[in-house]
């Protein structure tokens, strides 16, 4: 009986190999809420490792009220991963773009013309507020899309006042957003109003790219043991609708 379980849980383990890069993550040490020192860093690398990413494209926070980060900031730490990692003997596809929080600091970024740091391309991760709507929002996108930036946005399922009218989510595919889903959403992790918003979006083949969110090396863990997010993983790569292979 104790056998049966044991090949059962390992059937059932998280193996994201095929998605070959996570695209969003917080691994630069002491910049934002993820990892707080090298070392954690390189144990939340390796447990990525494990999960099968081959590629990682971290993405601190740049957030006015809270990290006030510049690319020189995030390119800084990004090399002394890199260079720890190299020390460590450890090989993986390193490096480092942003997570922008849409805000006043956004906005003067902006108009500053400083050139964003990309997840690939031209694809820029945003988020904004979980409690409430943000205001002028297609306005910011749309001036971010005329500066040459595709719009990726981070985590859409979490946005739970979004859920009462669906139709937002058809508005940000009408004007051309990438979606990108967090794993933890599919296993219940943020709650259940999360879980049911990102069945929605992989029902209506919105969802993009997946990212792990990662900000400590319990996250890591869920997402390893979890028995129910693979399926779904699965049907996205299969049908060819994500776009991590590419990146």
């Amino acid at each position: 009986m104790f056998s049966f379980f044991h090949r059962r849980t390992k059937h059932n383990e998280t193996d994201l190999h095929r998605l070959g890069a996570d695209m969003h993550s917080h691994l630069i040490p002491g910049i934002d809420d993820g990892a707080p020192d090298m070392d954690t860093a390189v144990l939340m690398i390796k447990s990525m490792m494990k999960l099968g990413y081959h590629k990682l494209i971290t993405t601190p926070h740049i957030q006015g009220e809270m990290y006030r980060n510049t690319p020189a900031v995030i390119k800084a730490g990004c090399q002394r991963v890199i260079e720890r990692l190299a020390a460590d003997k450890i090989q993986v596809d390193f490096s480092a773009a942003a997570e922008y929080f849409v805000d006043e600091h956004f906005e003067e970024i902006l108009k500053s013309d400083e050139p964003l740091l990309t997840i690939h391309g031209n694809l820029v991760l945003i988020e904004f507020s979980f409690i409430r709507e943000p205001q002028e929002l297609k306005e910011t996108l749309f001036k971010l899309q005329i500066k040459g930036y595709q719009p990726i946005i981070a985590h859409p399922e979490r946005y739970l006042y979004f859920g009462a009218h669906k139709s937002w989510y058809d508005d940000m595919k009408g004007i051309e957003c990438l979606f990108q889903l967090n794993i933890l959403s599919l296993c219940g992790y943020y709650g259940k109003g999360q879980e049911e918003l990102a069945q929605y979006l992989i029902r209506k083949k919105y969802v993009n790219l997946i990212g792990t969110d990662l900000h400590n090396i319990r996250h890591a863990q869920i997402i390893k043991a979890s028995g129910t997010i693979m399926d779904n993983i699965t049907k996205l790569l299969d049908s060819g609708a994500l776009l991590n292979p590419q990146l």
